[in-house]
């Protein structure tokens, strides 16, 4: 085999050749562009020459970790002790309590629906009179409430709260290496998301098992709102740190979505050492210079960018799926991030009101092609008894302004600005990756905060309440990904 000059063996030369063969199809791709393009190419390129540098050095400045800090959110001053003690819960209900739901539903009062609106006005009036109407005379709440104590349920008081969670141990079995692991839920949804991962997790495949502690985030469901201001992300994550060291777990997984994937990633950055690995089906990836060069080259050379063919399907056109379709579905955002107490007057004192805000969501993220649909499409991933179920943990707990809060705690300044988004995270991390999931992010997209990937999946199916529409889906991702972090 003869070789290129300077090249010293045929591996050399094989990948020389590869090379030069890259290059061709650059040279071809470039000059196969129209004018704009190439334009759009070139200051893609003049502005990584750059940036580069800037962001080599700014790299080399962020911490490794952030401060755990200390926090009280109960009524009044803080007491000099508070009891640590684990009380086990049991969720409870009474004629009393449905009477007075029934008597709120049967005074309702709808609005008619546009012709052929569908869902593209937020909740379809007709279908919600179909989904009511089950709610009031078929949906059996004190059997849900003994499916709901299927579990075993506790409560602790922490930061002067008291924190519920579940506490599911698996069965025992000889030779099977038991796993700790915490789950965390998001908005709208509650700790019910996982009752249908929790069997899948706590049976033991190739001796592997879980021990699943699934909290509910203070101000959600059964777990105490806070009474100050200033409750976020950062001081959830302090709580849940300590509730894992009260159990007695020093090293465990994490997973998470929604709010719990920002929760679980605070977790990590707070105690990387007690934190074996981060498994998020929701990634929030910095917006910048490596991005805005994606978005530039992406649609054109996306190999070049570190993009995926899959990648470019789910991505762009750029700004139709993650900026209008953002506009269109993020109504609820801006008034949660801003005057939450507002909204929360009408949804905490009308059922049927409730509903409607909470269900809305289960309709558009779990597919937006939902809003083209009658009934939204709502029965196709999740029965109603499950929608009501997560729908009656608001409603019986009042919680729902409280979970509002939470955008106006997290949002209520640039989040950029915070300590937990300028420093990245080290623990191994696994994502997976849904294809309706609200925002896509790109592995090379997520590596600019989360610098130790060890998996990444393309989902073949699925939205935002992965938990609640595809458990198989995300128990085998999660398992594949702990076996290969046990592994290494």
């Amino acid at each position: 085999m003869s070789h290129c000059p300077g090249l010293k063996s045929p591996v050399d030369a094989h990948s020389w050749n590869s090379t030069m063969q890259r290059l061709q199809v650059l040279k071809d791709t470039f000059f196969g562009l129209s004018a704009a393009q190439q334009q759009q190419l070139l200051i893609g390129s003049a502005v990584a020459a750059g940036g580069i540098m800037a962001y080599i050095v700014y790299k080399r400045k962020k911490p490794r970790t952030i401060p755990l800090g200390d926090g009280w959110w109960g009524v009044g001053e803080k007491t000099l002790s508070e009891d640590q003690k684990i009380y086990p819960f049991q969720v409870e209900t009474s004629d009393k309590e449905i009477e007075d739901l029934y008597e709120r539903i049967d005074r309702t009062r709808y609005a008619d629906p546009l012709e052929d609106g569908k869902f593209h006005y937020g909740f379809n009036s007709t279908y919600l009179k179909k989904v009511v109407s089950y709610w009031r005379h078929e949906f059996d709440w004190k059997k849900q409430v003994a499916v709901l104590n299927k579990y075993p349920h506790f409560k602790t008081k922490i930061e002067g709260l008291d924190v519920h969670f579940m506490h599911v141990r698996p069965p025992h079995r000889e030779n099977q290496k038991v796993l700790p692991i915490m789950i965390v839920h998001g908005w709208p949804g509650s700790f019910y998301e996982f009752y249908k991962i929790l069997p899948l997790l706590t049976q033991s495949r190739d001796g592997v098992v879980f021990e699943v502690i699934c909290p509910s985030i203070p101000g959600y469901g059964f777990s105490e709102a806070s009474h100050k201001q200033g409750f976020n992300s950062l001081a959830a994550a302090r709580i849940f740190l300590k509730l894992m060291e009260r159990l007695g777990f020093s090293q465990f997984y994490l997973q998470g979505g929604d709010w719990g994937s920002l929760i679980t990633t605070n977790m990590a950055q707070m105690k990387p050492q007690c934190v074996k690995g981060l498994h998020l089906n929701m990634c929030m990836s910095n917006r910048g210079f490596k991005v805005l060069l994606s978005l530039l080259i992406g649609p054109y050379l996306p190999f070049l960018v570190g993009l995926s063919r899959e990648d470019v399907r789910r991505l762009f056109p750029f700004f139709e799926r993650n900026v209008f379709e953002m506009l269109r579905e993020s109504g609820y955002f801006h008034i949660q991030a801003t005057k939450p107490d507002t909204a929360g007057c009408g949804v905490n004192d009308s059922p049927v009101g409730l509903a409607a805000w909470i269900l809305e969501k289960f309709s558009s993220w779990a597919d937006l092609k939902n809003r083209d649909l009658e009934d939204g499409g709502l029965e196709r991933k999740f029965s109603l008894d499950d929608l009501l179920t997560n729908v009656m943990i608001y409603w019986t707990t009042g919680s729902i302004t409280s979970s509002m809060r939470f955008y106006k705690e997290n949002l209520g300044s640039n989040l950029n600005n915070r300590v937990d988004f300028k420093t990245e995270i080290f623990v191994p991390t696994g994502f997976a990756a849904f294809p309706n999931e609200l925002m896509h992010c790109p592995k090379s997209w997520a590596q600019i905060r989360y610098r130790n990937i060890q998996s990444y999946t393309f989902m073949p199916r699925g939205g935002h309440f992965a938990a609640f529409e595809e458990p198989q889906l995300l128990a085998d991702d999660l398992f594949n990904f702990v076996k290969k972090v046990e592994k290494s």
